[in-house]
């Protein structure tokens, strides 16, 4: 394992120097460190992009597997695919990382997650990965950073796109689209479904009552969106999302012949305004409503706790505002109602968050300034002020180094407040500061980094023993290094990530549950001529969960397109080719080796 170290880190630092490139790929835009469109050179927080790009040439099927390759990135899955999913960022908390679609709140207000494993990669455009807190930015749930996912949205001359593939463990997938632009209107479409027998999602050597049968997963999805420019400074748009996930699982406290299934729904829906009022004002008005919808079932039957639906209704006002050549001003207001309907008795099923929110983003030659300020009046609590200050300085076009001292808070969950029998209504919220500097190099072609972070929570809410009824340690601590690098030399790819961390309960020392010391990955892409290869590697450390120790791993992962001409492509995918036993929850059985073919089509 040390030697496997040792080779992570000789990659992620000589791979800078054995490429140099011209890949405007590179030079992004992203929106979700600061609210504020900004080359991500120019980013103070430690930020990810997965393109458009990225993702065709994964052949991944969904969110969470091209999550893995990202740094500071460890998942947790209850099983296969559609098997309950979570997301450790940095090593914060499931329940500490903010996951936006198009901007809008998708979560479930009950336990305090998103959903991902129901989010199918053919809806989507691009993701970008935000770690370290932004909870001035964007309020609760931040403390650990935030992943925003953009469904596709229409460009250039209207063209229809299709894919159908089949693979290992009877999966069958299939997706179709139409999109374009037409004079002042942009359109989009895009259906796809999904299917997988799976594996059974227990191990039986470890949970006996299990039943032995293989766990399949179905996911039908469709999104929409339309946007209409009356002029160049005023245009409206509206957007659907609807994802429909029907998955079979195990329990391991039930008997070996029951069928568990669940249904998962995520819904949004939005309309928005944007307005130039004048050349350095822009307004961005949405109203939006995301929807988490759980049902339960036993043998075909709704359980007697089956039902667990959030609903999200979201009014967001940002304005930004040019100040001068050098500095940017953002303004908003927000309100949000998050509603619980379920046929557990909750002793209150909704909550309103009032917030308000201001931040200023400056380039001084070769200093950089950030700071953000919000406050949000939560109906069930005090009102919470959390603020973020960042400094960068660039020594010259390509190094910078960066530094930065944030404030964070999250409100508990509606089950751990009020769940019957369980529920605590005197948790207080979740308070956090976090710590970071880094160093950085980045030009058109590549972008390395290295940051080291420090996070803190304060009356961290956990399940602990003897009782395993939620309360609040007195705190949390998340340190560790990051290092990430992406880089481009004519028609070969090279991503690679490494981050080393302690996550730990500071009264006790233990570490926390399914946390990684140390993990890393690195990945290649190589085209020739109508040909493109790739390859992956993910790298863990054991981790424990409970008493139990979950076992390192090191997987293999290959990819291969072929152009057919320049309409038709012929991909594979193989995972996991050395069938490593990568699972990341204890007791539950990983894929294994899988491989996946498929046929694409893109009309010209």
């Amino acid at each position: 394992m040390q030697q496997q170290k040792l080779l992570a880190a000789i990659l992620c630092a000589v791979t800078p120097l054995a490429y140099a490139a011209n890949n405007d790929a590179l030079d992004e835009i992203v929106v979700t460190a600061t609210r504020i469109a900004q080359p991500l050179e120019q980013t103070l927080s430690s930020t990810s992009i997965i393109t458009r790009e990225d993702i065709q040439n994964s052949q991944a099927a969904d969110v969470a597997t091209v999550l893995r390759g990202v740094a500071g990135v460890e998942l947790s899955q209850s099983g296969g695919m559609g098997k309950t999913t979570s997301i450790y960022l940095r090593g914060s908390e499931p329940t500490q990382v903010l996951v936006l679609l198009d901007g809008v709140r998708i979560n479930s207000a009950t336990n305090g997650t998103t959903s991902i494993q129901d989010l199918m990669l053919d809806q989507i455009e691009r993701i970008e990965v935000v770690r370290g807190n932004v909870s001035s930015v964007y309020g609760s749930e931040a403390i650990g950073g935030v992943v925003q996912i953009f469904t596709k949205k229409g460009r250039g001359a209207p063209r229809f796109n299709a894919s159908a593939g089949v693979g290992s463990l009877g999966t069958q997938r299939a997706a179709a689209g139409f999109g374009g632009a037409v004079d002042n209107t942009d359109f989009n479409l895009q259906v796809s479904s999904f299917k997988t027998d799976g594996v059974s999602a227990l191990n039986p050597a470890l949970k006996p009552n299990a039943n032995p049968s293989a766990d399949g997963y179905r996911n039908n999805s469709v999104s929409a969106n339309v946007s209409h420019a009356f002029n160049t400074d005023h245009s409206m748009s509206a957007s659907i999302f609807n994802s429909l996930g029907d998955n079979q699982y195990d329990n391991a406290f039930g008997l070996v012949t029951d069928v568990n299934s669940n249904t998962q729904k995520l819904n949004k829906v939005a309309i928005a305004a944007d307005d130039h009022f004048t050349d350095s004002w822009l307004s961005h008005l949405q109203y939006a409503q995301g929807v988490d919808e759980y049902h339960d079932y036993l043998n075909g039957l709704p359980k007697t706790t089956s039902l667990f639906r959030t609903t999200n209704q979201q009014l967001t006002w940002q304005n930004t505002l040019q100040l001068s050549n050098t500095g940017q001003l953002l303004l908003g207001a927000e309100n949000l109602v998050q509603n619980v309907d379920s046929d557990v008795a909750y002793a209150v099923t909704q909550r309103t968050v009032n917030s308000l929110f201001a931040g200023y983003t400056g380039n001084y030659g070769s200093h950089q300034v950030q700071t953000n300020l919000r406050q949000d009046q939560n109906s069930q609590y005090d009102t919470a002020n959390t603020g973020l200050l960042g400094y960068g300085y660039a020594f010259d076009a390509a190094w910078r180094a960066t530094a930065s001292y944030s404030t964070a808070f999250r409100a508990p969950t509606f089950n751990a407040l009020y769940y019957p029998g369980s529920g605590n209504v005197n948790l207080k919220p979740e308070q956090a500061r976090n710590t970071e500097v880094g160093l950085h190099y980045g030009m058109k072609n590549l972008h390395v980094d290295a940051v080291y972070f420090d996070n803190r929570t304060q009356d961290l809410i956990v399940w602990a023993p003897p009782t395993y009824l939620p309360a609040n340690i007195s705190q949390a601590r998340i340190d560790g290094v990051e290092l990430s690098y992406a880089g481009q030399f004519d028609d070969t790819g090279v991503k690679a990530t490494l981050t080393s961390q302690h996550a730990r309960d500071e009264n006790t020392g233990k570490t926390l549950d399914r946390r990684a010391k140390f993990h890393s990955s690195l990945a290649l892409t190589q085209k020739f001529g109508t040909w493109q290869v790739g390859g992956e590697w993910l790298n863990s450390d054991e981790r424990m969960d409970g008493t139990n120790t979950l076992g390192g791993y090191n997987v293999l992962n290959l990819t291969a397109a072929y152009a057919l001409n320049k309409e038709l492509k012929l991909a594979l995918r193989a995972d996991n080719l050395t069938d490593q036993n990568d699972a990341t929850t204890y007791g539950y059985n990983p894929l294994g080796r899988t491989l996946f073919v498929s046929l694409s089509y893109q009309q010209q």
